[in-house]
């Protein structure tokens, strides 16, 4: 039986965790530029057809965490891969599909988990060690969300989640600290 992961609709007005990965865990994304350029896509295809909260970007994989608006939007993840799949395969001279099939999605429907799940994405390159501190990373909507600058997230609403701006750096920072003990607690 397939996972729910793979089978769950996508509904109109419901919060998911979208994420894939590369076919066989190749890379997704080889440059830097590629990052910057999978981003622009999403916000062409995906801007009026989704709210987005927060997402990182790795090189084998990505996450992200949206409310829908309309029922186009698998239609719209569909054209999304498969146009950066034509232009990494134009780079890198590659053939084939570049994502697994289909994406995997995870409906939301607890308001806890919702705000934990922003932490899991934006601590995804440290639990990945590509990074020591999440807070860091550039490919991620912890630098924008906090920062002066917005790029198509829903700043305020997320903020809203936590009880402001600081309460959403508190969370990161506890959750952080948390991974940090339990981190040096194994490796002991």
């Amino acid at each position: 039986m397939p996972s729910p992961k793979l089978i769950t609709p996508i509904e109109i007005d419901r919060y998911y965790h979208i994420f894939n990965r590369g076919n066989n865990y190749e890379f997704l994304f080889y440059k830097d530029y590629n990052y910057a350029y999978f981003l622009e896509k999403y916000e062409k295809y995906l801007s009026e057809h989704v709210s987005t909260f927060a997402y990182c970007l790795l090189p084998n994989h990505f996450h992200l965490l949206i409310k829908t608006k309309t029922d186009s939007v698998s239609s719209q993840f569909r054209k999304l891969f498969q146009s950066y799949a034509l232009s990494i395969n134009k780079q890198e001279n590659r053939t084939g599909s570049l994502l697994t099939k289909p994406f995997r999605r995870i409906v939301i429907e607890d308001d806890e988990y919702l705000k934990w799940l922003v932490f899991y994405i934006h601590h995804n390159p440290e639990k990945h060690r590509l990074i020591d501190d999440f807070r860091k990373y550039k490919y991620s909507s912890f630098q924008s969300l906090i920062g002066d600058f917005k790029h198509f997230q829903e700043q305020e609403e997320v903020f809203a989640w936590f009880g402001g701006k600081e309460g959403f750096i508190d969370y990161h920072k506890f959750y952080h600290e948390e991974k940090r003990i339990q981190k040096y607690i194994i490796e002991k």
